[in-house]
């Protein structure tokens, strides 16, 4: 079983700023913007993004949030979550995405819906036999010390 933890004060505040960003620009139903998310950084600033949906796969909040921390210097990320339009709440983050929050944010902890309720994870504990790639090195063998971080 995945080890989960419940939610702080600083996480509902995540999840909040996530709602309120979907919230204000999502299309409806139909639209292509429904998925917002916030990313919070060691520091304890918060940063946000959605998603820009195009039949080629574009980006998912998650990465466009990781995006908007990035060009505002923020480096070292602790939480982030994705939130659903009309009201679907958190939501796990897509393969992809984990993959990226793994290979650069090995540390962070997510918020996504799981057994227990809304909680969250290492995404080392979302990957466990994730294998991390480098742009020096490209994807590097699997090692305990990797899936321990």
């Amino acid at each position: 079983m995945i080890p989960t933890r419940a939610l702080t004060a600083e996480d509902d505040e995540l999840v909040e700023a996530a709602r309120r960003i979907v919230d204000a620009n999502t299309d409806g139903e139909d639209g292509v913007h429904t998925m917002g998310a916030a990313v919070r950084c060691a520091e304890g600033r918060i940063y946000g993004g959605i998603n820009l949906y195009h039949f080629t796969g574009g980006p998912c909040a998650e990465l466009v949030a990781l995006g908007h921390a990035r060009a505002s210097g923020a480096r070292a990320l602790a939480t982030i979550v994705a939130v659903g339009n009309l009201g679907r709440g958190p939501v796990g983050p897509c393969g992809r995405d984990r993959q990226i929050l793994f290979d650069y944010h090995p540390g962070i902890r997510v918020i996504l819906p799981t057994p227990e309720g809304i909680r969250s994870v290492r995404i080392t504990d979302l990957l466990p036999l994730g294998a991390v790639w480098t742009v020096d090195g490209g994807t590097q063998p699997f090692g305990p010390s990797v899936s321990g971080t």
